[in-house]
């Protein structure tokens, strides 16, 4: 067996230890090779007929409107399928509660929804399996929804979204982050302070081609989700001691990002273009305001896990890849400036997902839907008890 060292990573593969056999290099895998770090040998995957029936109906779920909504979630959701979904929703058990929580609601606010995919992906990970998705639900704000008020105008919902499929193709559990700032934003009100990237709709995928409805190839696939964990292994690894632009910059994440990367940040952050953009707008901002657990990626993994966070998702499908966690992140706030709030000492967790597209060998886009309500509510910011206070 051959030792080889992974692009951008400090580790050197040890005889026996590896996964995966197969190595992401200049954008290609080349069979014979083997990656030390992470469990991404993909099992039983989903197929690109069960992505594009999964699609179909989710869609019929969107479109259907108050009349068909009943009947669209029986058809695919499982009875007791739970939810999880952006604040201030949250958790919610079984298909009928799910229905009353969060369907009701939202068609009688926007009675002519509908979905628009800009990213929909599917794989397995640690034996189960998953379809994930990017984009926007779309209709005319008639109702308020969220505390939200109606504005009688078209609005987009983003949402990052991962749904687990049974064996017998039912979705048996949903998590559905829906940027809820984002939509505040779009009735013209704006409860916290400017954000330091841009607030505007995420862009799809530079080659349009974010919906996969085809049969993966597995080699892609794993290079995909590999190069992802490689490069969170950098950020992981990367001290926070003494933080400095130019150390963020030049430290061994640069070896995954493309030149023309963009990062599309949740409502509250905004979006950045390039490596500088993303650590003047967000990374640097974001790591003085937040302390981390610290250490090797595998002590850091195992800290978040003791807290009961981590990855419940880490997918690649084709040149696309998804990581997901509720919580993801753990971290004590302890520096000022993030969202222009004071430090306020607290223990925060994060619901986040991350999607990637890979291109040219690096990580070209990245799409991150973040539960900012939540946190701000961790924070003791009650994002919509502000717009009450205010009446809007």
């Amino acid at each position: 067996m051959r030792a080889t060292v992974w692009p951008g990573s400090i580790k050197r593969l040890a005889e026996g230890q590896y996964v995966c056999k197969t190595i992401f290099s200049a954008g290609k895998l080349r069979r014979g090779d083997y990656y030390l770090g992470h469990d991404i040998m993909p099992g039983e995957s989903v197929t690109g007929s069960e992505k594009a029936a999964i699609l179909h109906d989710l869609r019929v779920l969107a479109g259907g409107g108050a009349e068909g909504v009943d009947t669209a979630l029986r058809h695919r959701f499982s009875p007791d399928c739970t939810w999880r979904v952006s604040h201030p929703i949250n958790e919610v058990e079984g298909l009928e509660a799910g229905l009353e929580a969060i369907w009701r609601p939202v068609m009688a606010a926007m009675p002519d929804l509908e979905r628009r995919d800009q990213i929909f992906i599917g794989g397995s990970y640690d034996g189960r399996r998953y379809v994930a998705a990017i984009g926007h639900y779309c209709g005319t704000l008639y109702e308020a929804f969220c505390g939200v008020r109606p504005t009688g105008h078209p609005v987009f919902l983003r949402y990052g979204e991962v749904y687990e499929i049974s064996p017998e193709g039912m979705i048996v559990q949903a998590t559905l982050l829906w940027d809820i700032l984002d939509f505040i934003r779009q009735a013209d009100v704006w409860p916290i302070a400017p954000s330091l990237g841009v607030e505007e709709m995420w862009c799809g995928p530079l080659l349009a081609d974010g919906v996969r409805l085809s049969d993966a190839d597995p080699a892609q696939s794993a290079a995909s989700i590999a190069q992802t964990l490689a490069m969170h292994d950098t950020l992981m690894e990367y001290p926070d001691k003494n933080l400095t632009r130019e150390g963020l910059m030049s430290m061994p994440q640069r070896q995954h990002w493309h030149p023309k990367m963009m990062w599309y940040g949740p409502a509250g952050v905004g979006t950045t273009r390039g490596l500088n953009g993303f650590v003047d707008y967000h990374q640097l901002p974001f790591r003085v305001a937040f302390e981390r657990p610290q250490g090797t990626a595998e002590e850091v993994m195992a800290m978040r896990r003791a807290k009961g966070a981590g990855h419940y998702i880490r997918v690649g499908d084709g040149p696309f890849s998804v990581t997901g966690g509720w919580p993801s992140v753990i971290a004590r706030h302890k520096g000022g400036g993030f969202a222009g709030m004071p430090t306020t000492g607290k223990d925060i967790t994060m619901r986040v997902m991350d999607f990637y597209f890979h291109h040219e060998g690096l990580i070209r886009e990245n799409w991150v839907p973040i539960d900012m309500l939540h946190i701000f509510l961790q924070m003791g910011v009650d994002v919509l008890g502000r717009m009450r206070e205010r009446g809007v």
